[in-house]
């Protein structure tokens, strides 16, 4: 199975990036984490895109926050996908870090999901693996089985309650 690469740009990112781990874990899916900012070691940032696909990742999730363009430095040294995630910081609330994931030029495109969307990142990742993996695409329908599962559930108990 291939590998997620996970590259955030500082540790204070970190409380999110958990969130994207925790469901690469829980559908064992293989990652590993660096930091590496576009900024501060663009070489080893650099790099690390540069080899990834050699090095068995199928798939890179970049974290960062203000107008850090980490998502945007690994996609113009990497074909792999590369989806970013917005970080909330304390200037902007985590806006100028949409804007600096989402404005790409043409041809070096990055996926971005919410402002602090690490778990969108993870199952945006999964879904991207899953084509070429039946066993990763069993376990995310399984995983949507049981969401929907515990929504009925709650519906169920709700509805029972404040239904006259």
């Amino acid at each position: 199975m291939k590998k997620v690469g996970i590259v955030m740009g500082s540790d204070s990112d970190l409380p999110v990036v958990n969130k994207a781990t925790a469901i690469l874990e829980s559908l064992d899916v293989p990652f590993e984490v660096h930091v590496y900012s576009a900024h501060r070691t663009p070489l080893q940032a650099a790099g690390f895109a540069q080899t990834a696909k050699e090095k068995g990742f199928g798939v890179l999730i970049a974290f960062a926050g203000m107008a850090a363009h980490l998502a945007g430095a690994l996609a113009a040294q990497t074909t792999l996908p590369v989806i970013g995630v917005p970080c909330r910081s304390s200037n902007l609330d985590g806006i100028d870090a949409l804007l600096s994931t989402v404005q790409m030029p043409s041809g070096i495109p990055v996926a971005t999901v919410a402002i602090d969307g690490g778990a969108n990142a993870a199952f945006l990742s999964c879904e991207i693996l899953a084509l070429s993996d039946e066993g990763l695409a069993e376990r995310l329908e399984g995983y949507r089985r049981e969401a929907a599962e515990k929504v009925l559930e709650k519906d169920s108990k709700i509805s029972a309650g404040f239904s006259k």
